[in-house]
């Protein structure tokens, strides 16, 4: 994982940096504006003193450095294809629109979103898009909450946040169905005695307390890092003898690894002990492109859950097209892209559904253009039918995301991942569930 990458998205003009690039030979997807298979993307950063009282302004807090950096270009790059979007459709009502980029860092230091949501406030923005990891959004969300401005995070999985106040909402489900989903998948797999490697997070401790009661409502067995025994190591540690031992000791069929940038020197630790590594099991805080970490092989096998759907290659290359456009390099993780691209394209519905785009009139609508009314997949059909005064449902490309009273998708997708001997995931299948 790229724990410490830093992406150079600096501020400009509200506008475009650059302002073309194509997304190759790449096939059309739902969500594309048109039937075209060639797109020219804007990198349309907003002006130092912009604010929402003269452009959509976007804000973002998301990783940019710290543990879960990896998940920063994908969602960066969900934002910016969102925000070109909706310029290329004449924008909010026909106001521009634009993206501000702060660092969330992550929950070692909480420092960083601290000043990072200070930043936006000042620089009032529409709506804030984050932060990745649930620990940190509980650390700021109280001061958007107070400043009126609303939130919406493409990946915040923990249950307390469900319902957490009237400007929250997100665009990834709760850990109740990847628990769910995680723990079913073990247990159809055969294992019966499942230890935990889990770090002290309201995002680890919380997925591991629904996969846990999931995998004993299936008649097996938490034999390490079980709920209420302690086991836990805090965010941030480095060396994993103790808990590898701890866990191997207790003579698991199954290991699940609930950790961030920990889990790199945790797969070093389990493999230099023996462990069979295909009895590993991921979930979407550590499920990434291990290639260029470990030699050929030694992932082969193991598996892995992400919430939501996996977007067809269509979006991919839109994002891949972005991103090269906006940073210069290439895109290799999607985690969550999608999910940030629904979430920005949501809230510019929502500000046109309510005619004008402050906190508390988006708050207000979000939940009515994602469900009940006529069916849409793009920014420009949804936006031309609520400019007709319909009622709408956006459908996005990381699923319905039909928002219950709690702020959360009411149904949502959890894909099952398999790593090949590249040390990569892939995609398997999809699992359904409600909330």
């Amino acid at each position: 994982m790229a724990g410490t990458a830093v992406l150079s998205l600096g501020l400009a003009a509200c506008g475009s940096d650059d302002s073309t690039s194509s997304s190759g030979d790449s096939s059309p997807s739902a969500s594309e504006s048109d039937s075209s298979a060639q797109e020219t993307f804007t990198n349309d950063k907003c002006s130092g003193g912009s604010t929402s009282a003269d452009s959509f302004k976007v804000g973002g807090i998301l990783p940019l450095t710290g543990n879960l950096a990896f998940l920063g270009p994908p969602e960066i790059a969900g934002v910016g294809l969102a925000v070109s979007e909706i310029n290329a459709a004449d924008g909010v009502d026909g106001t521009d629109a634009c993206y501000q980029m702060e660092d969330s860092g992550d929950s070692t230091d909480m420092s960083v979103s601290t000043a990072s949501a200070g930043t936006l406030v000042s620089a009032k923005p529409s709506v804030v898009i984050g932060a990745a990891s649930s620990s940190v959004s509980l650390n700021f969300v109280d001061t958007l909450t107070d400043a009126k401005i609303t939130q919406v995070s493409p990946a915040n999985t923990a249950v307390d946040l469900s319902g957490y106040d009237p400007f929250y909402f997100r665009t990834a489900p709760p850990d109740t169905i990847q628990g769910n989903a995680l723990g079913t998948l073990i247990t159809s797999d055969g294992y019966q005695r499942v230890a935990f490697i889990v770090f002290n997070d309201t995002y680890g401790t919380g997925l591991r307390n629904y996969t846990q009661e999931t995998i004993e409502a299936n008649g097996g067995e938490v034999v390490y890092g079980a709920k209420g025994d302690g086991d836990e190591f805090p965010a941030g540690q480095t060396t994993f003898t103790a808990e590898v031992t701890g866990a191997l000791n207790a003579n698991p069929d199954a290991i699940v690894v609930l950790a961030f940038d920990e889990s790199t020197p945790i797969i070093k630790e389990l493999d230099a002990q023996g462990w069979d590594m295909p009895k590993t099991y991921f979930t979407d805080g550590n499920l990434s492109d291990y290639s260029d970490s470990f030699d050929p092989g030694l992932l082969e096998g193991a598996q892995g859950t992400l919430p939501g759907n996996d977007p067809d290659q269509g979006f991919k290359d839109r994002l891949i097209g972005w991103y090269d456009n906006a940073e210069g390099d290439t895109l290799k993780d999607f985690s969550y892209g999608a999910e940030s691209y629904d979430a920005t394209i949501l809230v510019a519905l929502a500000a046109i559904a309510a005619g004008d785009d402050s906190g508390e009139s988006i708050a207000s609508k979000m939940i009515d253009v994602s469900k009940g009314g006529e069916k849409c997949t793009t920014f420009k059909e949804c936006a031309d039918l609520l400019k007709d005064k319909k009622d709408i449902d956006y459908d996005g490309v990381s699923g319905p995301v039909e928002f219950n009273d709690a702020g959360d998708p009411s149904e949502a997708s959890i894909g099952i991942y398999q790593f090949g001997a590249d040390n990569n995931y892939t995609f398997v299948e999809a699992k359904a569930g409600k909330i």
